[in-house]
């Protein structure tokens, strides 16, 4: 009789392989399918390990979309539920089920929230608190700018390399989600940082760097993490008096929303932000609302 638990390691395994998944895909995956399992488990009355596929039933995956939308946001719930319907898919696909019980369950909608954005003033605020002076205030200074020059994911911007830049024609080729690649045009401001933080990467590692070709460096060396991107973000976030909790994303909102208010295309701006499809990118429409009030009470002759 199949175990869930191996069948659950040979989907994440033929993610990996098969479909070219991120590893940050496949551990979103591996997480979400481990609490699957704990709560089939417990509906079953067994350890884990001896759970069978066919206890994997609708009442069961009810009972998980249920659990999950107690202890998380609905978009995390639906995402979770998205990662079960993908098993389920493995499953039917190797006769491990006979039914799908993923039928008919309809995954809750997602919860409408703006995207948390900078202001323009905050914005510059935060991109000149490094102290350009030193090795490791330029290299926070090109971190800061290329990532809101190009509005960047944070993974996007750790993975970059040198030989993914053309300065001579402004342009990054971006490893994106899915593993996807897209060139994304980038400032001579941006690329002014780049320049300073380069000439500087000798005095700023300690050890020779083990990938040369790495963009972004810590003192040992290595590539930069995501983990160290957001502890510099909250840093310049102090020493440049911008107020409240800016994330690293949030430069990646400003830049699509500060092009949006611009008068900038959406589809450009879809493009430029590496989204698979336009609705994603709508959501940026929501938030220039500031600017649209502006224009209304400037030219409506009742407002």
């Amino acid at each position: 009789m199949a175990k869930l638990h191996a069948r659950i390691d040979e989907f994440l395994h033929a993610l990996a392989v098969e479909h070219n998944a991120s590893p940050h895909t496949i551990r979103s995956y591996a997480s979400d399918l481990r609490q699957l399992l704990a709560l089939v488990a417990a509906r079953a009355g067994c350890p884990p390990a001896a759970v069978p596929c066919r206890a994997l039933d609708r009442d069961a995956v009810r009972a998980f979309l249920v659990d999950r939308l107690r202890a998380n946001r609905r978009s995390s719930a639906a995402r979770k539920l998205s990662a079960v319907r993908r098993l389920v898919r493995y499953l039917l696909q190797g006769d491990a089920l006979a039914v799908d019980p993923t039928a008919g369950i309809r995954a809750p909608k997602a919860d409408r929230r703006l995207p948390n954005h900078l202001s323009v003033d905050d914005t510059f605020r935060l991109l000149d608190a490094p102290d350009a002076e030193t090795p490791a205030g330029r290299r926070d200074h090109a971190i800061l700018e290329v990532t809101y020059s190009c509005g960047l994911r944070v993974s996007e911007l750790v993975g970059l390399n040198w030989s993914d830049l053309d300065a001579s024609l402004g342009v990054v080729r971006v490893r994106g989600k899915g593993r996807k690649e897209r060139i994304v045009p980038i400032g001579k401001t941006a690329l002014a940082a780049l320049a300073a933080y380069r000439a500087q990467i000798g005095s700023l590692c300690r050890r020779r760097p083990a990938n040369p070709d790495a963009m972004f460096l810590n003192r040992r060396g290595g590539r930069l993490t995501v983990r160290s991107v957001g502890r510099l973000v909250d840093r310049y976030t102090l020493t440049g008096g911008v107020a409240g909790k800016v994330s690293p994303h949030a430069l990646r909102h400003s830049f699509a929303t500060h092009l949006l208010g611009a008068g900038a295309d959406l589809r450009a701006i879809q493009e430029m932000l590496g989204h698979a499809s336009l609705s994603t990118t709508q959501k940026y429409t929501h938030v220039d609302l500031d600017q649209l009030m502006a224009t209304y009470d400037k030219s409506h002759p009742r407002a």
